[in-house]
């Protein structure tokens, strides 16, 4: 797992697009009519398909995006205080009374505590207020023609397809990442597929606008990917300057009690939890024993999320400060 977050800067010059498409098989358009066809095979209307590549074209900042020139790294102390800063937390427990009933109604049907919905909906668009302004098919369709990394966004790209084929929003309102990843939960079309629900009934499954849907659809994909509602994330503890690093691995996971054999204390100095969970130690630094956290089952149903630890372990600690009051 990687131990940095890589951070995008800068633009990759127009010769360089240009360059991405070189070693094309076929033009745009010809890729375009072939896929519209296989669309229409999986049983995808034609008028869906007309108004959804009306106008598209390869979009040059998507594929600059997908190339990932990275210029330097942050910390997982940097990234933390970026990802979990002070305001959000205190959004995050406003959002969570707001939605009180809402969500103690979703948590009782997924078995998902509410200040994880809220939190995984924090971290991936601020409660809903960065979701991404990309035209999701545009997207896709400049990344399955790409040829980087083709088959996977051609897959999603049908995907989506299907999605305004079921008629759950209009294709001038599929907006989302560049790389596809739509709504204020930030699914890609396979997610949207697996996990989304249509939680007021209205016939839609709206990751765009509808709370009760945005709600159902996380709880729905952490409770189905495993998630304990009897369990927290996990927790941070101190270790002592002369443990063992190489006990700082996923495969490795030790009980409360032997973790405090070996030392580990709450970060406060105090003793571990009294109930005997079994947990694995994480370390999201570079290398340094600190910050350290134990983390439990459902910190693995985070990182099936997204597989990092920065994220995984962001979003534990933004639901522990939310659900602290």
């Amino acid at each position: 797992m990687l131990k940095k977050i890589l951070i995008l800067a800068g633009l990759l010059s127009a010769s360089t697009f240009t360059t991405a498409y070189a070693a094309a098989p076929q033009p745009f358009e010809a890729w375009v009519a072939e896929l519209k066809a296989e669309a229409e095979m999986q049983g995808i209307s034609k008028s869906i398909l007309d108004q959804a590549f009306a106008g598209t074209a390869p979009i040059p900042r998507v594929i600059e995006l997908d190339r990932k020139q990275p210029e330097f790294t942050l910390t997982f102390e940097q990234y933390l205080t970026r990802v979990v800063p002070k305001s959000r937390i205190e959004k995050g427990r406003a959002m969570l009374q707001e939605n009180k009933a809402l969500l103690t109604e979703v948590s009782a049907k997924y078995g998902v505590q509410p200040r994880f919905i809220v939190a995984l909906w924090g971290v991936e668009t601020d409660f809903g207020r960065v979701t991404g302004g990309f035209p999701v098919i545009d997207s896709l369709a400049t990344l399955a023609y790409d040829g980087r990394r083709s088959a996977f966004f051609r897959k999603e790209l049908l995907l989506a397809l299907k999605i305004l084929d079921e008629g759950h929003i209009a294709p001038g309102d599929m907006k989302g990442s560049w790389a596809g990843a739509m709504g204020q939960s930030q699914f890609m079309p396979s997610s949207f597929h697996n996990f989304a629900v249509d939680y007021d009934g209205d016939g839609h499954k709206d990751i765009w606008n509808t709370r009760a849907d945005i709600f159902g659809s996380i709880a729905n994909y952490l409770s189905r990917s495993g998630w304990n509602s009897s369990e927290t994330w996990g927790r941070a503890v101190l270790l002592p300057a002369t443990f063992d690093k190489s006990l700082v691995d996923s495969k490795i996971t030790k009980t409360m009690r032997e973790w405090e054999a070996l030392g580990v204390t709450r970060r406060d100095g105090g003793p571990l939890p009294s109930r005997n969970l079994t947990s694995q130690l994480v370390v999201p630094g570079d290398g340094e024993l600190a910050p350290a956290y134990l983390a439990y089952s459902n910190y693995e149903v985070i990182l099936k999320w997204n597989r990092s630890s920065y994220f995984a372990t962001a979003v534990g600690t933004l639901a522990e400060a939310i659900g602290s009051e």
